[in-house]
C-alpha cells in the first residue's frame, strides 16, 4: 500500500498542527511498517526532514498557500505520485484531487472567528469552497475532538458516522524537571526573576489575548501579584491589539513576549512556571494544556470548546473567558493556594493516561484501513 501525507504544515514546535504532522509521520510510519509512505512538504523544511525509515520518501510540493499554484503543484505531484490514499493533513487540500483520501480538521475557527485574514470575499469564498471540497469527498473525516466533530457536522453538514475523533498525545519530551539547579538556571539566562504565568501560542483573537492582558492587569491592582505573565509565539500584525492592551493598561515590562521558543527551552519554560492558563474562546483541541499537565505545571483553561473535554472535569480550573475579572479570579485561586496547585499537578498527570502519540497513529491506522475498503 502506498499512503500519502501533507506535511507542509511539518514542524516539530510552534504551531499545534505542526507538531501533529511531526507525531503522525513519526508513529504512523512506525507502525505500519508493510506501506510506503510519500511525504509531501514545501521548502522550509523539505531539506531538514529526514525519512524515519526505508520507504517513507519526501516530495517537494512548494507553492504559497491559498494559491492557484498551489492547487496545481500539489494536485499534480500527487498524480504522480501514484498513491493508493493520501492523508490531507488540513482541509487546504486541492479540489481537483479526486482519488481515495482522508482529512483531518482540526478545527472551525474561520467559520466562527475569521480575523482579518478572512475579512474579504475572496478569502471567505476560498476558504468555503476549499473545506466544504475536501471533507465532502474525502472517505472518512478525522476530527481532534469531540467537539471539532460536533462542529464539522454543523457547519458542514457532514454525516456523523463519517467521522471518527481520534485525540491527540504528548511527546515525552514534555515532562517535569525535579532537578532544581536546571530550573534556576534556565531562569538566571532568560532574565526570568519574578514568578510567571505563561501562555504558549499563536496570536490570533479566538486566542483572546486581549482578555488575558485586562485579567493580569486585575490580578496586579486587585489581588496585587508581584509575577509576571510571559507571552510566547511570533507576533501577529494582524493582531496589535495584544501590544496596545499592554500599554492601555500600564504593563509594560509586566508582560513579557519571548517570540517562537524551540522545544527544549519551552519544556524549561512550562517547568519554571507558577501557572499555565489557556484563555481561548475557540479550540479544536488545546495540546498545550497536556504539556502543562505534563510538565508538573497547575492550569487555568477557559470554558469554552474542547478544553472540557481535554482538561477533564476536576483537572483544571475553568474559568468565563469572556470575563476578565473572573478569569484573574480563577488565576489567584490557584497560585495563593499551594494544596490547590499540588491536587492540580496530580490530577493533570493522571489525566495524561488517556492521550498518547502511539494511541492516535493505531487510531488513525484503522481509519486508514476503513477508506481503503469503502465499498
Amino acid at each position: 500500500m502506498r499512503i500519502g501525507i501533507d506535511a507542509r504544515l511539518y514542524s516539530s514546535a510552534f504551531t499545534g498542527i505542526g507538531r501533529y504532522v511531526y507525531e503522525l509521520i513519526n508513529h504512523v510510519t512506525k507502525l505500519d511498517t508493510k506501506s510506503e509512505y510519500v511525504i509531501f512538504l514545501n521548502s522550509p523544511s523539505f531539506e531538514s526532514f529526514v525519512p524515519p525509515r526505508k520507504g517513507v520518501e519526501k516530495i517537494l510540493a512548494d507553492a504559497p498557500h491559498y494559491s492557484f499554484k498551489e492547487q496545481w503543484n500539489l494536485c499534480r505531484a500527487l498524480w504522480k505520485a501514484k498513491l493508493d490514499l493520501m492523508h490531507f493533513t488540513h482541509f487546504n487540500a486541492p479540489i481537483l484531487y479526486r482519488k481515495p483520501s482522508v482529512v483531518t480538521i482540526h478545527d472551525l475557527t474561520i467559520n466562527l472567528y475569521p480575523g482579518r485574514k478572512f475579512n474579504n470575499w475572496r478569502s471567505r469564498f476560498g476558504y468555503h469552497l476549499t473545506i466544504n471540497s475536501i471533507v465532502n469527498r474525502s472517505r472518512r473525516v478525522i476530527a481532534v475532538s469531540e467537539h471539532t466533530k460536533r462542529d464539522v457536522v454543523k457547519f458542514l453538514k457532514t454525516d456523523p458516522a463519517k467521522i471518527g475523533v481520534i485525540h491527540e498525545g504528548v511527546n515525552p519530551q514534555f515532562h517535569h524537571i525535579a532537578n532544581t539547579v536546571i530550573i534556576e538556571n534556565f531562569r538566571n539566562k532568560n532574565g526570568l526573576t519574578k514568578p510567571y504565568i505563561l501562555y504558549t501560542g499563536v496570536w490570533r483573537s479566538h486566542k483572546n489575548l486581549v482578555n488575558l492582558i485586562k485579567a493580569f492587569a486585575v490580578l496586579k491592582h486587585k489581588y496585587k501579584f508581584e509575577g509576571w505573565l510571559v507571552i510566547t509565539g511570533k507576533e501577529d500584525p494582524w493582531y496589535p491589539e495584544v501590544k496596545q492592551t499592554v500599554a492601555e493598561e500600564r504593563l509594560e515590562g509586566e508582560v513579557r513576549f519571548t517570540g517562537l521558543v524551540p522545544d527544549e527551552d519551552l519544556v524549561l519554560l512550562y517547568n519554571a512556571a507558577l501557572l499555565y492558563v489557556l484563555p481561548s474562546f475557540y479550540e479544536g483541541f488545546g495540546l498545550p494544556a497536556l504539556e502543562a499537565f505534563a510538565c508538573g505545571i497547575p492550569v487555568c483553561a477557559a470554558q469554552s470548546s474542547s478544553l472540557p473535554e481535554v482538561c477533564g472535569e476536576g483537572n483544571a480550573v475553568f474559568f468565563n473567558p469572556h470575563d476578565a475579572s473572573d478569569m484573574a479570579q480563577k488565576m489567584a485561586s490557584v497560585y495563593t493556594d499551594r494544596a490547590k496547585r499540588e491536587e492540580l499537578v496530580t490530577r493533570g498527570y493522571a489525566r495524561l493516561k488517556d492521550f498518547s502519540w502511539d494511541k492516535m497513529a493505531i487510531e488513525t491506522l484503522e481509519i486508514y484501513k476503513r477508506a481503503l475498503h469503502k465499498n
